[in-house]
């Protein structure tokens, strides 16, 4: 096997998967241009450029390759080959569309796209089928939220590998040093930790840490700071990790232990309450309730959680509104935070998945605030 990908057979038993759902939601087929939705189905890492490469997944029938003949040794790094998947490849002056509109049964039928492709290709492909294609959305993420055993064993490790990241942060949060140093150190270890690549991290130092999305500057750490350092990146075959813990530069103010003894209250709440057919919603109201009663929830700015995998950010979304009963298998960050402007923030985030009777987490680094001693 690949090491950037699963055996062939979990393919074909995703493609086998997605045709079954097309042909329920009363869809000739799916185009699928690169992005997430290739990989999942295909392994494949190919990128999007203005020739057009799909995977056409018809309701009934075998799937074909579109792709570029120049293209062509790209599918040694997907499952294509090993599947014996049909490969209709075009040379400039031929008209891709063409053998896509052919490979989902011809003008006048309704296929669903990728919510990746490109208007470049989107426009072509509704003028060769005369339809407006609809998202695939509805129809992927049914397959992708509820991740498979592989696929669950692969976030364990890379949640265990973001941890051993978090265990060296302390290290890194020297008075004088600035947030870019540290998330430089941050990120070498990341992929000294196992990781194929960084996805992103945030050092949000003192004022910095209220601003959930900070990244990091060149403001330098100081004692008394409150250091929020969210981390993840991808880990073979490109399952990501996702993290958050919060630092003290020196001991935390009274004041700043005891609210972020709140914080940590309603994470656990949020974990407390993940079980198969409870609602997103309900969970993310768990953790709103416990800051709500302190008289934090208004500085709880964000939804509780996101979906992951393949993608940082996907389905399902663990926020106010979102009635979708929780089912084994999914896997979603939980990660509640107060922010104070102007002053300091804090995020716990763990990345769980939904057992049969309950969560597993597969981050581990202790919850608490941790105090980096200064001498």
């Amino acid at each position: 096997m690949d090491a950037d990908r699963f055996e062939a057979t979990v393919y074909a038993r995703r493609l086998s998967a997605a045709a079954s759902l097309a042909a329920r939601a009363g869809l000739a087929g799916l185009v699928i241009t690169p992005g997430y939705d290739l990989r999942y189905l295909l392994g494949s890492r190919a990128e999007t450029f203005e020739r057009l490469t799909a995977l056409v997944v018809p309701a009934v029938g075998d799937p074909t390759v579109v792709l570029p003949r120049l293209e062509l040794a790209s599918l040694k790094d997907s499952a294509a080959l090993e599947l014996g998947l049909r490969v209709r490849d075009w040379v400039d002056g031929e008209d891709p569309y063409a053998l896509v509109g052919a490979a989902s049964g011809g003008s006048g039928v309704t296929v669903a796209v990728t919510d990746s492709m490109p208007a470049l290709h989107l426009l072509p492909l509704a003028a060769e089928l005369g339809v407006m294609p609809v998202l695939a959305t509805d129809v992927l993420r049914q397959l992708r939220m509820v991740k498979e055993s592989a696929e669950i064993e692969a976030l364990r490790a890379a949640g265990a590998a973001i941890d051993r990241v978090h265990a060296r942060v302390p290290g890194f949060l020297v008075p004088g040093r600035t947030e870019a140093d540290v998330a430089a150190d941050i990120s070498e270890a990341i992929v000294a930790e196992g990781h194929s690549s960084v996805a992103f991290v945030i050092v949000g130092s003192g004022p910095h840490g209220a601003d959930p999305h900070h990244g990091y500057s060149d403001r330098a750490l100081a004692q008394g700071d409150i250091v929020v350092v969210d981390i993840g990146g991808s880990y073979a075959p490109g399952y990501h990790s996702d993290s958050t813990r919060t630092y003290s530069i020196g001991e935390p103010s009274p004041l700043i232990a005891q609210q972020y003894s709140i914080l940590q209250a309603a994470q656990r709440a949020a974990f407390d309450a993940v079980r198969p057919g409870v609602s997103a919603s309900e969970v993310d109201a768990a953790a709103r309730d416990v800051l709500a009663a302190a008289g934090l929830v208004d500085y709880f700015v964000h939804r509780t959680g996101h979906g992951i995998g393949l993608s940082v950010h996907e389905e399902p979304y663990i926020v106010a509104g979102n009635d979708l009963p929780l089912a084994a298998g999914m896997a979603f960050s939980i990660e509640p935070g107060i922010y104070f402007p102007g002053r300091w923030g804090a995020r716990i985030e763990d990345i769980v998945v939904v057992t049969a009777d309950g969560a597993l987490s597969v981050n581990n680094q202790p919850h608490d605030l941790v105090v980096v001693p200064v001498s």
